[in-house]
């Protein structure tokens, strides 16, 4: 498909020819100036039957955009277990605001509350709204294939600890990512306001207008239960690779 950008040349089935004048590929929402209108039209490429000038249709998906990274990064992490990297951890949680949901990668021992903390490695749905990227120079809608050649170009050293097996959570991951993926993901946190942990992995949609999971419950990850009834809740420590320490969370983050 051709590209739509401001300046592209369109026609619409009662409008005639136009010009794109904004684009925004998060939605699927675009405006156009036809003939010597003073105002723009708003189109939806979704159900609008916009064409480019020379006929050809602009498709655009019906079903709204991921509003996290998360399952794009579960596919990922699944499919570097499968390549011998199953040291490799993802950790997700809610903000203190329940709006939106970190995540965080980190390889070598399995301390999820010590977790090392490297430049690039964690990152927010907040941010994701905004810029549709991971932030290893990848491309939006990049395939976990590529995620996972940018990873390696990024931080070859971060993704070299994560070789070593940990066959009990790559299978624990592999149950998960199959029984929740593409529309789910799951959390390792909840609201300690409204109760105590729950029995079971909490689990969320990755987009709008995606039914409540009604799946069978999840377990959490292997040790999980045994970490928080022996080991006494501390704040993991801090390890950031780059100068910008003002980037890495804050206490009340994690």
């Amino acid at each position: 498909m051709k590209p739509v950008a401001p300046g592209t040349v369109i026609f619409h089935r009662y409008r005639g020819y136009g010009v794109v004048t904004s684009v925004n590929l998060m939605t699927g929402w675009i405006s156009a100036r036809f003939s010597n209108e003073g105002r723009t039209l708003d189109l939806n490429l979704s159900c609008d039957h916009v064409q480019h000038a020379d006929g050809e249709p602009i498709h655009f998906r019906s079903a709204s955009p991921d509003r996290m990274p998360h399952g794009r990064l579960m596919a990922m992490v699944r499919e570097l277990h499968k390549a011998g990297y199953q040291r490799l951890y993802l950790y997700s949680w809610p903000k203190p605001s329940g709006l939106h949901w970190r995540w965080h990668l980190f390889t070598g021992p399995r301390h999820w509350m010590q977790r090392s903390w490297r430049e690039g490695w964690y990152g927010s749905g907040a941010e994701y709204n905004l810029n549709p990227v991971i932030g290893w120079g990848d491309n939006p809608g990049a395939s976990e294939h590529d995620l996972i050649s940018a990873l390696a170009k990024f931080d070859p050293h971060g993704l070299a600890r994560a070789l070593g097996r940990d066959e009990d959570h790559t299978q624990w991951f592999s149950d998960v990512c199959n029984t929740l993926l593409p529309n789910y993901t799951f959390s390792l946190g909840w609201d300690q306001h409204a109760g105590p942990q729950p029995d079971h992995l909490p689990v969320i949609p990755l987009r709008s207008n995606v039914k409540p999971y009604a799946g069978p419950p999840l377990p959490w990850p292997p040790g999980w239960g045994r970490l928080w009834s022996s080991v006494p809740r501390v704040t993991p420590s801090v390890r950031v690779t780059g100068t910008n320490r003002a980037d890495a969370p804050s206490d009340a983050d994690r």
